[in-house]
């Protein structure tokens, strides 16, 4: 799993690449935590590369958006495969973020 982070047009993407599950969530956490530190900013998940996501992987997308919306922003997801946006709905997190 590779985890990368940018700074564009003062928002962040977080592209996630492989497999989101319970072996590469403390790591993931360890690539975020910037963001959760960080001023406040608008965050956009780029789903693209990711193939998988386990509730370790969902919860690391919610303590982002808790931390943005706690600061007044939002977390926006793209790209997401059908597969994961089955697992969102199932899981009622597809209520809870904005999908581009």
């Amino acid at each position: 799993m590779k985890t990368t982070i940018k700074e564009e047009n003062e928002l962040y993407v977080v592209y996630f690449d492989g497999r989101l599950d319970t072996a590469a969530a403390p790591e993931t956490e360890k690539t975020v935590l910037p963001i959760l530190e960080g001023k406040g900013r608008d965050i956009i998940l780029d789903c693209s590369l990711l193939e998988y996501i386990s509730s370790s992987g969902l919860r690391i997308f919610l303590n982002l958006l808790k931390n943005a919306k706690s600061k007044g922003n939002h977390v926006f997801i793209q790209n997401i495969n059908e597969g994961i946006q089955k697992v969102f709905k199932m899981t009622g997190f597809y209520n809870l973020f904005e999908f581009k």
